[in-house]
């Protein structure tokens, strides 16, 4: 599937990444383990974003949980403190988050905050976290609401997300998109949507597939022990697991992974 065109909120054609799929739509980047991982991520990611810097337009990040996002974080603050790197054009939103409040230590926004945001002294502004206090339904609707205010559209509707970022779990669920749903919620084109998660905390917000589908740029890091056999079913031509859904519905995906041998 071709990525659709975008265009701005004035109906002015963006331009989608050109680049041809890469080894049938997925681009496996095999590190050696999750400390590289991590800043092999982080580099390149500044260095994208530093490349961005010269249009002048605001850019949209949906930033994930997970033990690894923790290292990224830890490796992105080091790495944009040395270069005093330039992150004033990024907008924060997340893939999924917990329905907790935002000081609860299952908060993807309270991780965040404390590891990546407030060390780099991102600006209030450019923070837009999904509210899991609220109802998650209501919860969802508002952080639609909030992304369709920052992002351009595609054609279709879709918010159109510069770079997210996932992790991976050991049933090959990402952000909070888990095996087992059928195929009418699958297609749902809902840019958040509330979940029942298999793991706690049960109640989750997540992006759903068409919106991920839609980003100019999704980074998977893969990592950590259990995992082996997912990141495999996933990358199968039969493949079954969120991940692989995420795959086959974009031109690229890149997933970093420790997994893997070098």
């Amino acid at each position: 599937m071709s990525q659709p065109e975008a265009h701005d909120r004035d109906g002015e054609m963006i331009p989608m990444d050109s680049r041809p799929p890469v080894h049938g739509r997925l681009e496996k980047v095999a590190c050696a383990d999750e400390t590289v991982l991590a800043a092999s991520v982080a580099e390149e990611w500044l260095n994208a974003v530093a490349s961005a810097n010269g249009s002048g337009a605001r850019r949209c990040v949906a930033l994930s949980g997970g033990r690894i996002a923790r290292q990224f974080f830890t490796a992105v603050v080091e790495l944009a403190r040395a270069r005093a790197a330039n992150l004033d054009a990024l907008d924060f939103f997340w893939g999924d988050e917990r329905c907790v409040p935002p000081d609860d230590a299952e908060s993807n926004f309270g991780v965040a905050t404390k590891l990546l945001l407030a060390p780099l002294g991102i600006a209030p502004g450019r923070i837009h976290r999904i509210r899991g206090e609220l109802n998650p339904d209501a919860a969802a609707h508002a952080a639609e609401a909030e992304l369709l205010k920052y992002a351009s559209r595609t054609t279709a509707g879709q918010p159109v997300l510069d770079w997210v970022f996932l992790g991976m779990g050991e049933d090959g669920h990402v952000a909070s998109l888990f095996p087992g749903e059928s195929a009418e919620v699958m297609a749902s084109p809902a840019i958040y949507r509330s979940v029942i998660a298999t793991k706690p905390p049960p109640q989750r917000i997540t992006l759903g597939y068409a919106t991920i589908a839609a980003a100019r740029e999704v980074w998977v890091l893969a990592s950590g022990a259990g995992k082996e056999a997912a990141l495999r079913e996933s990358f199968r031509s039969d493949r079954t697991t969120p991940l692989a859904r995420v795959i086959a519905l974009r031109e690229r995906t890149r997933v970093f992974t420790d997994l893997l041998p070098m």
